[in-house]
């Protein structure tokens, strides 16, 4: 009988991990009662999601591991000049450069 080793972290787990984690996110954004938008760019940059939070538009950007650099968020932020952007990942609460990380765990709370 053959061993059977799993890959988990190639290209293929790794891109299935993330359209899981922008679902989630998706799914706890709508059952909150946001209207779910996404920005790109001229197809170089782009933003999952962007939701109206009282009078601001507010970007969002989902990552599936501790990962977290966004090009595409800053591209987003240099441009349109936010009150703040979320990003939603697996690290820990924190506040940087105007970008709010929030745990996955705690989507629902947005």
């Amino acid at each position: 009988m053959k061993n059977i080793h799993f890959r988990w972290k190639s290209k293929e787990t790794e891109h299935f991990r993330g359209i899981l984690t922008e679902n989630y996110v998706a799914i706890a954004l709508k059952t909150n009662g946001y209207d779910l938008h996404y920005w790109e760019s001229d197809n170089t940059a782009e933003v999952d999601f962007l939701i109206q939070k009282d009078s601001h538009v507010i970007p969002v950007e989902c990552k599936a591991g501790s990962h977290v650099k966004a090009k595409s968020m800053m591209v987003y932020m240099e441009k349109y000049e936010p009150a703040y952007a979320i990003r939603i990942s697996t690290r820990n609460y924190g506040m940087i450069k105007g970008i709010k990380s929030v745990p996955l765990y705690s989507v629902f709370c947005i």
